[in-house]
């Protein structure tokens, strides 16, 4: 069985894990789009991305990005803190896990995912930008 990996974050400290240097504008691409009931945000700098990403109500990755991705699951891992509401999430061998406000998740590929309840869910994702070239996994050296 594969496992999800989640660590809540506490408010009662904050750790400083580096600065980010200021760039010009001509540095930083950014994008946008929206697949059915999943809307995102992205910010790329030398590489590294950052997406906003909002589940909206009633949204379910099976349902939503199915078509457009052309794959049953999501075949992409995940590094993201999860910033408002809950996401389910379902792996191919039927491990389900939910992460909640303040949750940090690391998913690996092959997961279905969705927003439970009455409230959005929003996440912030980490990632470098080659990890996510037309939907292939891809592993760095290093």
């Amino acid at each position: 069985m594969c496992s999800l990996i989640w660590r809540r974050i506490s408010d009662r400290r904050a750790v400083r894990v580096g600065a980010i240097p200021r760039r010009r504008a001509a540095d930083l691409t950014a994008s946008s789009g929206v697949h059915g009931r999943i809307a995102k945000r992205t910010a790329s700098l030398n590489g590294v991305e950052v997406t906003q990403i909002t589940f909206h109500v009633g949204a379910r990755w099976s349902a939503d990005l199915k078509e457009y991705a052309g794959t049953d699951l999501c075949v992409l891992p995940h590094v993201a803190l999860v910033t408002a509401g809950t996401l389910a999430v379902e792996m191919r061998d039927g491990e389900h896990a939910e992460f909640s406000t303040g949750d940090v998740m690391l998913l690996p590929p092959e997961h279905d995912a969705w927003a439970v309840g009455e409230t959005d869910c929003t996440f912030v994702e980490f990632s470098r930008g080659d990890d996510y070239n037309d939907g292939e996994v891809t592993h760095g050296e290093g």
